[in-house]
C-alpha cells in the first residue's frame, strides 16, 4: 500500500464495512463481534447510532483510496478506548499500525485503552508498537467463537 489516510466515516462507507464483517476469519480474530454478522438490520442500527453520536470519533481507513476499514474512539467500561477493523486483505501490511499512530494524534484523551483477544497476535503487536502496555486481563463470551475468550486490557499513557 503506497498511500494510507483517514477521513471521517459516512453512511456511504457502511456497505464496505458490512461486507468486511462477513469474513469468518476476521470475526474469529476480533472475537467480540455481532451475534450474527450476516444480519444487516442490527449492523445498520449499530452504525447509524455511531454516526449520530458526536462523542464517538470514527474514521474510515483508506488504502490507495479504497476503504480498508475503520478506527473508532469511544468510551468502554468507563475508559476512553480505541478499536479498529481492517478487511483481511489489508492485514499484515503495516496499515493498522500506521492508522493507529495517526489516529492517536487526533484524540486528546489519555490514557487510552484497548481490549484484544489473547490469541490475536497481530493486533497485540500493533498495540505494542503504538505504545500500549498490558495492564490487565478479562474474559467474555465471544459470539464469533461460541465460547468464552480471554482478552488483554491494554493502555497507552501518553
Amino acid at each position: 500500500m503506497s498511500h494510507i489516510r483517514l477521513r471521517p466515516t459516512t453512511a456511504d462507507d457502511l456497505p464496505t464495512f458490512y461486507a468486511q464483517q462477513l469474513d469468518p476469519e476476521a470475526n474469529r480474530m476480533a472475537a467480540f463481534t455481532a451475534k450474527n454478522p450476516s444480519d444487516r438490520e442490527p449492523f445498520a442500527a449499530h452504525w447509524n447510532k455511531l454516526l449520530a453520536d458526536e462523542s464517538i470519533h470514527k474514521m474510515t481507513v483508506l488504502a490507495d483510496e479504497k476503504i480498508a476499514g475503520y478506527i473508532v474512539h469511544f468510551e468502554q467500561f468507563g475508559h476512553p478506548s480505541v478499536g479498529y477493523w481492517l478487511g483481511t486483505e489489508y492485514w499484515g501490511k503495516g496499515i493498522a499500525t500506521t492508522v493507529l499512530q495517526t489516529f492517536l494524534q487526533l484524540i486528546p484523551a489519555r490514557p487510552v485503552y484497548a481490549r484484544v483477544a489473547k490469541d490475536n497476535v497481530g493486533s497485540i503487536r500493533v498495540l505494542q508498537k503504538c505504545g500500549f502496555q498490558t495492564v490487565g486481563e478479562d474474559k467474555g463470551f465471544s459470539a464469533a467463537r461460541g465460547s468464552e475468550v480471554e482478552e488483554f486490557i491494554m493502555r497507552r499513557e501518553a
